[in-house]
């Protein structure tokens, strides 16, 4: 099957990859000359496991190109899947969907023959139904289906993700469009892979009722942290008792400084404005919104204390800088709120992170000193702060570390380590998120 994404980004590359993998022919065309001529020559503009490896194969094999000129691509395929971005609109918070109706319109009035458009990024309700009026306005005489199908990545296990889905949600309206996405999804389908067909409007809602769970599980699990610090209580010990119960399930329950990320903030905020305009206001959502930002601010005020009230002059070692481990992305991080409030109190700070220097330079620019060497980062420091659970992170010498630290102090924001093994290796501080410790 021939197929065409429009847009290059992750969600695109991810899945013109894996598709090509499927053993479609498929060409992923993006507007960005320098992207499409850097993913060319091999050079993957997104940091993800296993992607550079599949692109190339299916590159090699000829099954994936990648152009700037969409007419080309457009000749030969039936469906198209539009994976460009739907920003927060500045403001309100809602998804800016400009991109999608850009792209659409382009298609359409370029367009002679039946094509498929399949809707791969995140939009509102009512999206897709607004989505047919743009294209019958640019072009009445195209015959065409739209279908929603909205995309459950995780950065970091992307990949496994698409190959290996929990379900394939697909909002149809016709008979042929059901049937071309079957035939998209054969090699899930085959391999008996949920594939769900609903309304366009359930597939829509689906996205952003199933992020919204998710990040609410994050928040009501960070705010029992603070309870079980305040109180006496394990969140470790917390967290292992409700997961064992089916009806609530243990993924989502580790205590944090705050989700973050390319999806969950910007889709809560969007499920807000969606609700407001269909007259349902999203209380709950409100609330974790308000809730996770909090979370992030109790987190300096956690980092201050650990340095008896003022981080002035002093210099802290932080590890980790990304939203989560095994990706680049700095989007709404914990990290973007915590480290700007410690630099304006007078910190001086040194991060280690493997992939965040990229977008990181750009967001702390000169107030930091970025270093590849985690023993080199943490001398002469008075504070470690661990932000991102990479598993660089997670077999430290922690003796060796103390000994070269000025004071060797420990904020362990991901709860890696314990109190007991920290001072039992020298360290005179040790702090977590929801457990109460002795703090020397």
């Amino acid at each position: 099957m021939k197929i065409t994404i429009v847009g290059t980004g992750y969600v695109g590359l991810v899945s013109g990859a894996c598709l090509s993998d499927f053993g479609h022919q498929v060409v992923c065309v993006d507007k960005n000359l320098e992207r499409i001529q850097d993913l060319k020559k091999g050079i993957i503009p997104i940091y993800e496991p296993g992607l550079d490896i599949l692109v190339k194969k299916n590159v090699k094999s000829r099954r994936l190109t990648f152009t700037d000129n969409i007419d080309d691509s457009l000749r030969s395929s039936e469906v198209v899947f539009i994976a460009v971005g739907t920003p927060s609109r500045r403001g309100d918070g809602g998804a800016d969907l400009s991109y999608v109706h850009e792209a659409a319109q382009e298609i359409a009035k370029i367009s002679d023959n039946y094509i498929l458009f399949v809707t791969k990024s995140t939009v509102p309700v009512g999206s897709n139904r607004d989505l047919i009026k743009v294209i019958e306005k640019a072009n009445p005489e195209l015959k065409f289906d739209v279908a929603s199908n909205p995309e459950f990545l995780r950065e970091g296990s992307a990949i496994d993700d698409f190959m290996r889905p929990d379900r394939v949600v697909v909002g149809v309206e016709s008979e042929r469009a059901k049937e071309l996405m079957l035939e998209v999804y054969k090699p899930l389908y085959l391999r008996d892979f949920p594939i769900m067909f609903t309304s366009l409007e359930s597939a829509e809602t689906i996205k952003y009722a199933s992020n919204a769970f998710l990040a609410t599980k994050i928040t009501f699990i960070n705010e029992i942290a603070q309870l079980c610090e305040n109180s006496g209580a394990d969140i470790k010990e917390v967290s292992k008792g409700m997961g064992l119960d089916e009806r609530i399930g243990n993924k989502f329950l580790h205590a944090g400084p705050g989700y973050g990320g390319s999806c969950f903030p910007k889709d809560t905020k969007a499920l807000v404005e969606t609700g407001k305009e269909f007259k349902s206001e999203m209380e709950l959502t409100k609330t974790v919104i308000k809730v996770n930002e909090n979370i992030k601010k109790r987190m300096v005020n956690k980092i201050v204390s650990s340095l008896e009230d003022s981080v002035k002059d002093k210099k802290i070692t932080i590890l980790g800088v990304t939203f989560k481990p095994n990706t680049d992305d700095m989007r709404e991080a914990p990290s973007t709120v915590i480290l700007p409030a410690l630099i304006k109190k007078g910190a001086i700070l040194k991060i280690v992170d493997p992939q965040g220097y990229r977008e990181g330079n750009e967001i702390f620019g000169k107030d930091v000193e970025w270093l590849s060497d985690i023993y080199e980062a943490v001398k002469d420091s008075e504070l470690i702060v661990i932000l991102t659970e990479w598993n660089q992170f997670r077999a430290l010498n922690l003796l060796k570390i103390s000994k070269l630290m000025k004071k060797p102090r420990l904020v362990d924001l991901r709860n890696i380590y314990s109190e007991e093994e920290a001072l039992s290796n020298g360290f005179i501080f040790y702090d977590s998120v929801g457990r109460r410790n002795n703090k020397n």
